[in-house]
């Protein structure tokens, strides 16, 4: 068939695979207590293995930067999703923490490209003035897939077991591959010179460290680490067993969180355009979801309104990050803008490992409560980082 006319087909096909990797990294929210139960883990043991997810995620950002800038965004959307299908099969067949954790680890490979990819398919399609409004639509569409592992897939952990769940997302990933194989047909970019892999696998790392994207860097191992420690794990156990929520109940809640995740990017992207103040914007709203982690933490003893309340403002505010790619994008040019994203994406998910891990000792030490804490301090100290790093460049 013809190649589609215009970016916003392909940009939207290639979003699928981030639906699909919100859904999927996200359903152990909802299905904590049965997947501890079937497969034998503590509460530590489920945030080191989920944990393991991030971190793949986080190491596999190089060789998929280097991808998109050598390959091309088709031929590297298109591995990763069959990567990804495969870890979600794999995670419906797991019948031992083992397993789980290599489901997690393929998972974290395959999803490693899914955000990438319209990201950069936008940065070389959209002019750079419209590239902070669509980096927020991606993040809107994308966002949506947390609806999916809200309430629908608490329904359908009730009734049929976490390994639906898992087999439910292996078709949206089938699906993304279709309607991507289908309307993404840009060529690879050309290759300068004779580079090797390894140099460009270098390039990431140099770009990760530069002076102009390390303030963002120390911003984001916060930020993510937020949204999947709340809404990808202890969100749940938070409103199941101190709150006292049934499952589904717990969907209700977290599904306003995932809504207001799935609204607010886009209108950050649109906010960042008139305000023209990113660094301001993205200090407050750090500052801002610390203070509603530690509100909902001060109030225990409330009724569900007020947990629905707060973790939809949390949603809300925490999307302020999407302006982050903005930022990355205008630093450097074009054919650098997958290596670029990739650098950055690199502190989202690293530093959403670390916390998934200082959460379960957190979690193991004294409850739920201190794991949702952690999240609050690490995005005060980052913030902090950020805007001392900002002062000397």
């Amino acid at each position: 068939m013809p190649p589609i006319r215009g970016p916003a087909v392909p940009i939207l096909a290639l979003t699928l695979g981030h639906v699909f990797s919100n859904a999927v990294r996200t359903l152990p929210a909802l299905a904590a207590d049965v997947l501890q139960r079937d497969l034998g883990l503590s509460p530590d043991g489920l945030a080191a293995v989920t944990g393991a997810f991030a971190l793949t995620f986080a190491l596999c950002m190089v060789p998929v930067g280097v991808g998109l800038d050598r390959f091309g965004v088709r031929r590297t959307a298109l591995t990763v999703l069959a990567i990804a299908g495969a870890g979600a099969l794999l995670a419906a067949m797991a019948t031992t923490a083992g397993g789980m954790l290599f489901a997690q680890i393929v998972l974290g490979i395959g999803c490693s490209g899914m955000l990438m990819g319209p990201m950069t398919f936008a940065a070389r399609g959209v002019p750079p003035a419209r590239f902070a409004l669509w980096s927020g639509i991606i993040l809107t569409v994308g966002n949506t897939g947390m609806l999916l592992s809200g309430s629908p897939l608490a329904w359908l952990v009730d009734a049929h077991g976490w390994r639906a769940g898992f087999l439910a997302t292996a078709g949206l990933a089938a699906l993304a591959m279709l309607a991507v194989a289908l309307t993404v047909h840009h060529p690879p970019p050309e290759r300068g010179g004779r580079r090797s892999l390894l140099q460009d696998a270098g390039e990431v790392v140099a770009i990760a460290a530069s002076p102009v994207l390390r303030p963002l860097m120390v911003f984001a191992f916060a930020s993510l680490a937020v949204v999947l420690g709340l809404r990808g794990l202890w969100g749940g156990p938070w409103l199941m067993e101190v709150k006292g929520l049934t499952r589904v109940e717990a969907g209700h809640v977290l599904s306003l969180f995932a809504l207001a995740l799935t609204i607010a990017p886009a209108i950050c992207g649109w906010a960042e355009r008139r305000i023209g103040r990113p660094v301001l914007m993205l200090a407050a709203s750090h500052y801002a979801v610390a203070g509603l982690i530690l509100a909902l933490l001060a109030g225990r003893g409330l009724p569900t309104a007020w947990d629905a309340a707060i973790f939809a403002l949390i949603g809300a505010v925490i999307s302020v990050q999407s302006v982050v790619f903005g930022q990355v994008r205008a630093a450097v040019p074009p054919e650098r803008a997958g290596r670029a994203l990739s650098a950055v994406n690199i502190a989202f998910f690293g530093g959403a490992a670390v916390m998934q891990a200082v959460s379960g000792l957190a979690a193991a030490w004294a409850g739920v409560g201190a794991a949702l804490a952690s999240f609050a301090v690490a995005l005060i100290l980052c913030t902090s980082g950020f805007l001392l790093l900002r002062r000397k460049t």
